[in-house]
């Protein structure tokens, strides 16, 4: 039963809270990356991965995205730092 708004949770409601908090797993970088990884194969379908390892399909998405994200950024510094000893190049030819 849900409870209106600005009402005080019960003793009993606040150590279950607490409890799911407690018990909540966390995942390390590297489940995270296996789990990605495993739905990119494609092998099986992301319902059935996210029932397997015991998440949500929303978390999934958030990982995938955040593992895009973090590739993207890193290929675009690797470019950058593979064009700076050309522009260093190009500036000390342009100089003598």
């Amino acid at each position: 039963m849900r409870k209106k708004p600005g009402t005080k949770q019960s003793h009993g409601e606040k150590v279950i809270k607490d409890i799911r908090r407690a018990t909540r797993k966390q995942y390390t970088a590297e489940e995270k990356i296996r789990i990605v990884l495993d739905g990119l194969k494609g092998e099986d379908s992301i319902a059935e991965l996210c029932r397997r390892e015991g998440i949500a399909q929303s978390l999934y998405y958030s990982w995938s995205k955040d593992f895009l994200e973090a590739g993207k950024k890193r290929l675009a510094g690797d470019t950058a730092r593979a064009a700076l000893p050309l522009f260093l190049a190009v500036s000390t030819v342009r100089s003598c």
